[in-house]
């Protein structure tokens, strides 16, 4: 199978899986902006997460020199690691949820980096008490530059709300106070909802990752009996997700379609069943990635930097999505102290692994 064994490249790695985990919520941009409902667009992403971890697994875990191939290592696999791979894609699936529902509420700029900056600080430091390694007070450090970052985005947040209440006032001569109020209050609510749901979810995923990789070998070249390979781990990791997905959607269709959503799965168009699909491959590219890194790199920094992605899911939102489009310039200034101290954050984990 397909290893990685250089730290250099592990990083890499690591920054692509950061680029997917960022980019996938386009995909949910793209197809909820066409009237199809988030928890039918979800159904999609979690077939094409499971689609990839097999693909992955009879390609890459079953070619080369190094490991055991996949079906092998299936068939040798301890029952406990395999639950914990399992329990794994349970627990991303229902924190994953909850951070799209947030998304949906409260826009990709703000819900992002709530959800995936709680994740990131938990994250780091479940997964450095379970491995430590890497420089601890650099590890610290990092994660509390990345907690300010999510300050700052709650700033520009609060900014955005507050401008939006002065002009409205402005065109109080237009509307009857029973009108402004059926007007501003589903969306303010929904914003301030969709944060704390990222939150909930963010809590959440900051523990998945561990559960996957206490399921590893500790070396991928030579594997521990009963103990998995990253891409068996996937597959079962992927059927975690699948199998709990009719359960966990109730959450969207509660907290994210529109109360009149009538539409079915089977009304969606090719195009549509796509773009989720092409979602749900690039987040499980950059699960393998992570988890392919996770060795050489560590645990917590692998995880780390994969939650670099508020960054890039940031810039989609303000640069594709015009998420900020008429913003008061205060609030355009949290938002680049927010970018500036997750980047800051990020290079300190990063620094933490190599010094």
């Amino acid at each position: 199978m397909f290893i990685i064994e250089n730290t250099g490249l592990a990083i890499g790695v690591c920054l692509l899986a950061m680029l997917c985990w960022g980019s996938w919520s386009n995909a949910q941009k793209v197809v909820t902006g066409q009237q199809v409902p988030v928890s039918l667009f979800y159904r999609d992403y979690v077939l094409g997460i499971l689609l990839w971890a097999i693909v992955a697994a009879f390609t890459l875990g079953s070619f080369g020199r190094f490991g055991r191939s996949f079906l092998t290592d299936l068939h040798q696999a301890d029952w406990s690691k395999l639950g914990l791979a399992l329990a794994a894609g349970v627990v991303f699936n229902l924190g994953n949820q909850l951070l799209v529902a947030g998304i949906q509420a409260a826009g990709l700029a703000i819900a992002m980096p709530v959800g995936t900056g709680i994740a990131l600080a938990l994250g780091l430091v479940v997964n450095y008490l379970a491995e430590p390694d890497g420089n601890l007070p650099l590890l610290a450090v990092g994660g509390v530059v990345v907690l300010a970052s999510i300050a700052c985005s709650a700033l520009a947040y609060r900014a955005k709300e507050q401008h939006a209440d002065k002009s409205e006032e402005g065109k109080a001569d237009q509307a009857s106070d029973d009108q402004k109020e059926k007007k501003d209050s589903p969306q303010k609510g929904g914003a301030l909802r969709g944060l704390l749901i990222a939150g909930v979810g963010g809590i959440v995923n900051g523990f998945f990752y561990r559960l996957v990789t206490a399921s590893l070998a500790e070396d991928f070249a030579n594997p521990a009996p009963g103990q998995l390979t990253p891409y068996t781990a996937l597959v079962v990791f992927a059927l975690g997700i699948t199998v709990s997905n009719p359960l966990f959607t109730l959450l969207l269709r509660h907290f994210a379609d529109p109360p009149d959503a009538r539409m079915r799965y089977g009304e969606l168009s090719v195009h549509q069943h796509g773009i989720g699909i092409l979602g749900g491959l690039g987040w499980g590219l950059g699960m393998l990635a992570l988890l392919l890194a996770s060795i050489e790199a560590g645990a917590a920094i692998s995880f780390g930097l994969s939650q670099g992605a508020t960054i890039v899911g940031v810039l989609w939102g303000l640069f594709a999505w015009h998420e900020f489009v008429g913003a008061p310039p205060v609030a355009n200034r949290w938002l680049w102290a927010m970018g500036a101290s997750y980047v800051v954050g990020v290079g300190l984990i990063v620094a933490a692994r190599l010094l």
